[in-house]
């Protein structure tokens, strides 16, 4: 025990013995003991309003976050449709198109990938930028190397379009990087 605590003690013990009957020193020590008390509820009214906030925060935070990518399920679902009427399209010969009954068919499939491509424009999806751009593991998939002239790391072919949702991946390129030539 330091000096400072021993004369504490001493002045504690002291007070008690001389002031014991005087009601003046017991209305101080309740006053204080009060005191004490309504800092303690102050402060654990504080942390408790301040845990509430947090709270509140955090649950506006979530139901944004849910309400703007809700569909995301949905849209990476209608991905699947938006894939099979590009490599219809993709399919489609000069001469077919030639075709007066088969143009107008393929009109009708041209308006509704335009039409698809509107509606993911709408909702926040978006096509993910290729061919040209740096191998980015967060947006692209590798499949393949293959020797270009092109700074390795350089995609130079897109096998499947990637989409992004606002800034959460729905689903990655698949893509081709260039390697140094053999």
């Amino acid at each position: 025990m330091t000096e400072d605590e021993k004369l504490h003690e001493e002045a504690e013990e002291i007070r008690k013995e001389t002031a014991g009957g005087a009601p003046e020193v017991a209305e101080h020590d309740r006053l204080a003991e009060l005191e004490k008390q309504l800092d303690e509820a102050k402060s654990k009214a504080l942390y408790a309003a301040a845990e509430t906030q947090n709270v509140r925060r955090r649950l506006e935070a979530e139901k944004d976050q849910a309400s703007s990518y809700a569909a995301a399920g949905f849209a990476r679902d209608m991905l699947a449709i938006k894939d099979h009427l590009d490599r219809a399209l993709a399919a489609v010969s000069d001469e077919l198109r030639a075709d007066n009954t088969a143009a107008q068919f393929l009109a009708g499939i041209e308006a509704t990938s335009r039409e698809l491509d509107a509606v993911f424009q709408r909702n926040g999806v978006t096509r993910i930028k290729s061919v040209g751009e740096a191998l980015d593991p967060h947006r692209h998939q590798a499949m393949v190397e293959m020797p270009s002239d092109q700074e390795p790391g350089t995609i130079v072919e897109e096998m499947q379009p990637g989409y992004m949702m606002k800034d959460r991946l729905l689903r990655p390129a698949l893509v081709a990087v260039a390697k140094k030539p053999d």
